[in-house]
C-alpha cells in the first residue's frame, strides 16, 4: 500500500517532491465520502494527534503556516506600534506576520555555521534596545533547514526582557534538541508548522499552531473561524437555540479542509521515517562533498535536525555559475533565503543592504540540494557527481 506515487512530468530531477502513497490516497478518498469534507471530525483527529506527536497540550490547524503565523501573532496582542524581530535568513511570511498586525519590524543577524539566528547578536541587540526602550513583544525563531534553534537560551532572554515567542518550525516538525521534541513549546509560547508540498509532511496547503495555554488554544481556534464562537459558555446573550453563535471579535476564514487534515493525518504516521530518510540522505552529503570548495552547514551535537533543506554555501563568484551547472544537467537546486530586509517591501522601510551582513553573505552563496525521502542513491550520486565535475573541470 505504501508504494510511492511519483509525478515527474520532465527529466530534470527535481528540487521538491510531494511524497504521496496509496495509504495517503485511500485516506482522502475516504473522507471525500464521508459526510464532511470541512469542519468535521478528521480535522481535530489530525491536530489531537499532532499535538501528542510533539508534546504540546494543544495543536490548532491552519489553512497555512501563514495564517498561523498571524493569528499566532494575534493570540500574544501584537498590535500597532509593537516591534516583531525575527532572523532575515527566511521566507517573508515570518516577518510579514507582525505587518499584518500593523506592528514594527527588525531583524537579528545569523550564525554562519548554521543559518539560525545569532545568540551572541540577539543579546546585544536586547541590550541595546533596553535602553531605547524599543524592546521586542513577539520574536519570531526560524529553525532554518530542519535544526532547532537554541531555544532554551532564548527562553531566558525572554524572561529578562519580556517578550513572548513563536518557533517558526515550519522547517522542523520531526526534529529535537537535547532531549525536547521540536513543538513540545517548553522555551516558547507557539510553536508553528507548515504542510506545504515541500515541508516534510504535506496537507497539500496548510499549517498547525502548537501550544500549551489553554487561552492561546482558544483565541487562535477563533481567529481562524471569523472570530465567531458556537460555546454557549462564552455566548454575551443567552440564547439557548442549536443555531445561535456569535462574533466575539475579527477574525479570518483560516481553516483546515477534512481533505488536507486526511492527508496529514495520514502522513504523519510515517514522520519518523520520513525524517530517518532525509538524514541518511543528508550524511550521504556530507561524506562526499567533503573537501571541496563548498562550506556545509554544521548540524549541533545537541540537536537532531529534520533535515528539511541540504544547504550549501560556495564562494559568491562561484555561485550564480554552479547553480546554472546545476539546471544544465537536469537538477533543480534552489536558493534559500534572498535576505527579508533587501526585498523592495522591506527596503520601502528603511532597511538597506549592509545592514545584517551574515544573512547577506549567506543570501550570495547558498545553493538548496534536492532532498526527499524517495531520492534514490543514482540520482543522489547524480547530483554530488555533477558538482564534482564543476570543480575539478
Amino acid at each position: 500500500m505504501n508504494e510511492v506515487i511519483k509525478n515527474l512530468k520532465s527529466n530534470q530531477l527535481g528540487f521538491k517532491q510531494q511524497n504521496i502513497t496509496k495509504d495517503d490516497i485511500f485516506e482522502i478518498v475516504n473522507t471525500l465520502n464521508s459526510d464532511f469534507i470541512t469542519q468535521g471530525p478528521v480535522v481535530e483527529k489530525f491536530e489531537n494527534y499532532l499535538a501528542k506527536k510533539v508534546n504540546s497540550k494543544y495543536g490548532i490547524s491552519f489553512n497555512s503556516a501563514t495564517s498561523a503565523l498571524h493569528s499566532a501573532c494575534l493570540s500574544l496582542g501584537l498590535q500597532e506600534n509593537d516591534y516583531l524581530w525575527t532572523s532575515p535568513n527566511t521566507f517573508v511570511s515570518s516577518a510579514n506576520c507582525g505587518k499584518m498586525c500593523g506592528a514594527k519590524i527588525d531583524f537579528v543577524d545569523i550564525d554562519s555555521e548554521d543559518g539560525n539566528l545569532c545568540i551572541n547578536k540577539l543579546e546585544t541587540k536586547l541590550i541595546k534596545a533596553h535602553k531605547e526602550n524599543k524592546l521586542p513583544k513577539v520574536l519570531v525563531s526560524v529553525h532554518f533547514a530542519g535544526q532547532p534553534t537554541k531555544q532554551e537560551v532564548i527562553w531566558n532572554l525572554a524572561q529578562e526582557y519580556d517578550f513572548k515567542i513563536i518557533e517558526d518550525a515550519s522547517h522542523s516538525l520531526g526534529s529535537k534538541r537535547k532531549s525536547t521534541i521540536t513543538g513540545s513549546c517548553q522555551y516558547s509560547d507557539i510553536t508553528v508548522f507548515s504542510f506545504h508540498p515541500i515541508k516534510i509532511i504535506t496537507t497539500g496547503e496548510g499549517g498547525m499552531a502548537v501550544t500549551n495555554k489553554k487561552s492561546i488554544d482558544e483565541k487562535l481556534r477563533i481567529l481562524r473561524n471569523n472570530g465567531i464562537t458556537r460555546d454557549e459558555n462564552k455566548f454575551k446573550n443567552k440564547i439557548e437555540k442549536v443555531w445561535y453563535y456569535e462574533q466575539h471579535e475579527l477574525g479570518y476564514n483560516y481553516r483546515l479542509t477534512e481533505i488536507q487534515a486526511a492527508l496529514g493525518h495520514s502522513q504523519l504516521k510515517r514522520l519518523d521515517a520520513i525524517v530517518k530518510k532525509r538524514n541518511n540522505i543528508a550524511e550521504i552529503y556530507d561524506q562526499e562533498l567533503e573537501g571541496l570548495k563548498i562550506k556545509l552547514l554544521k548540524i549541533s551535537k545537541n540537536n537532531y535536525s529534520s533535515r528539511h533543506f541540504y544547504t550549501i554555501r560556495v564562494n559568491s563568484n562561484d555561485r550564480d555559475n554552479l547553480f546554472d551547472y546545476l539546471r544544465f544537467n537536469n537538477i533543480n537546486a534552489n536558493v534559500h533565503y534572498i535576505p527579508v530586509h533587501t526585498q523592495p517591501y522591506y527596503k520601502k522601510l528603511g532597511f538597506k543592504r549592509g545592514d545584517f551582513p551574515e544573512s547577506e553573505a549567506h543570501g550570495k552563496e547558498a545553493i538548496t540540494l534536492p532532498i526527499y525521502p524517495h531520492l534514490n542513491i543514482e540520482n543522489q550520486y547524480h547530483i554530488i557527481n555533477t558538482i564534482k565535475r564543476y570543480y575539478n573541470e
